[in-house]
């Protein structure tokens, strides 16, 4: 069976970026940054983005285009004992078990911005009922829109890896930063913004060792990158051998933060602008409103109050998330059908859309007990599982995948890669100070 491969350098950093550039990076990163002081979040997760995420990412590309594999196939393949064997199986099913849950937590939320996208249209069309309820939290709605967008993720990946994943990505990415440079630049023109623009660009240090703003920056990076589920180290096994594994990893990672950065330009200034508009800012606690009630509640409000405009500013908004949404979901849906196609043989078209029932299954249950799972879900899935599941990726790299054959892979995309800074480096620090980190911050959290 052919497997895919992405047809150059730039189809791959487009795709990979897209993975890493979700709702995590357009809703999380400003959010959080507006809850833990501001810039010193914004530093403390752009050294974390290259202390941590860049090398624990560079372990599951290089796995993946050693092995040419699925997570689970890949780990065992690296793999020379029994028991490595039989661990590398559990991390890659527990790998592809927190996609299909972030994925079915996601879904939900880019069902909203579906929803949301689609609201100024009804306004437009004076259709006021259903404008209402296209914004308005329900079970029908949300239910709904969750199964629209696990369908449209579902047609990108049943078209394979060029003609779906590929060719997406690569018009979509694009129409990104487009959509979003326009939208800061509009956001920045208006009243208010430059106090936004203040609590987002100068930072409060006194914050800068709080283990919770350490532990968020962290969840925020190792999410917004994907990593730890896999989905990095699927899209490494479509890499071409040719290309130069450290420098793609590097810019992928600088596209990921840059886009995480210029949410940050867009959203806090947003929130002022909406405060000088009249609407409410902060929460009863003192704090800046973060979360969904930031981008369904601030968000809109803000842009009623600029009229006319506010309708097209808020629809250019809502189409920029879904697209951020879509970029996303495809890598994650990718990690559990890439399993089924190679592991146990089934059509590509079937595997993707049995998991994609299977997630849209987990998604109406998470809307049925939306008080209880909701939140547990996203706890449980970015906080814990996925640093976790990063740790055991960097051990695989560092312990059992053979130094040599590490070498060899690099070398064949940089033939003068061992006298290179990245060699001298990444290896011990995989094997040492990316394992021992992750599980330090991570135990900040308790």
């Amino acid at each position: 069976m052919q497997r895919g491969q992405f047809s150059s350098r730039l189809a791959f950093i487009f795709a990979a970026s897209g993975s890493a550039v979700g709702l995590g990076n357009i809703w999380g990163f400003p959010t959080n940054a507006a809850e833990n002081g501001g810039a010193a979040f914004v530093l403390m997760y752009f050294i974390l983005a290259f202390l941590l995420a860049y090398p624990a990412m560079m372990a599951e590309l290089i796995i993946g285009r050693h092995t040419r594999s699925n997570m689970v196939t890949a780990l065992q393949t690296i793999s020379t004992s029994r028991p490595a064997k039989t661990i590398g199986r559990l991390v890659g099913v527990g790998g592809m078990v927190t996609a299909g849950l972030i994925l079915s937590f996601y879904s939900i939320v880019a069902g909203w911005m579906l929803a949301f996208m689609l609201e100024p249209m009804a306004v437009v069309l004076g259709l006021s009922d259903l404008s209402a309820w296209l914004t308005e939290f329900s079970l029908v709605r949300n239910i709904g829109f969750a199964a629209l967008f696990v369908f449209l993720t579902v047609l990108i990946i049943s078209a394979g890896v060029e003609q779906g994943i590929e060719k997406w990505s690569s018009r979509l990415m694009p129409s990104l930063f487009i959509l979003m440079i326009a939208l800061i630049i509009y956001v920045l023109t208006q009243d208010g913004a430059m106090e936004g623009l203040r609590h987002y660009l100068v930072p409060d240090f006194s914050q800068i060792t709080s283990p919770k703003l350490i532990v968020s920056a962290m969840g925020q990076a190792f999410f917004s990158m994907s990593l730890g589920v896999g989905t990095m180290l699927v899209y490494g096994s479509y890499i071409r051998a040719d290309e130069n594994l450290p420098v793609v990893g590097a810019l992928v990672t600088l596209t990921d933060t840059s886009v995480a950065f210029l949410a940050g330009l867009l959203v806090l200034p947003a929130i002022f602008v909406a405060q000088n508009l009249g609407v409410t800012i902060y929460a009863a606690s003192g704090n800046l409103i973060a979360g969904p009630d930031l981008i369904f509640q601030v968000l809109p409000a803000l842009f009623e109050g600029m009229g006319v405009a506010g309708l097209f500013v808020g629809f250019a908004f809502f189409v920029l998330m879904s697209i951020a949404a879509v970029t996303s979901s495809i890598s994650m849906l990718e990690v559990p059908v890439s399993y089924a196609v190679e592991a146990h043989k089934v059509n590509r078209n079937k595997a993707t859309w049995l998991v994609g029932l299977i997630v849209f299954a987990i998604s109406s249950v998470i809307c049925l007990n939306f008080d209880a799972l909701f939140g547990f879900v996203i706890t449980m899935t970015t906080e814990r599982a996925q640093p976790l599941l990063s740790m055991m990726v960097c051990i695989f790299a560092g312990w059992v995948f053979y130094r040599n054959t590490i070498l060899q892979e690099l070398k064949s995309g940089n033939s003068n890669v061992e006298h290179g800074m990245f060699w001298k480096i990444w290896p011990v620090y995989v094997k040492f100070f990316c394992p021992a980190l992750i599980l330090l911050t991570f135990s900040q959290g308790f």
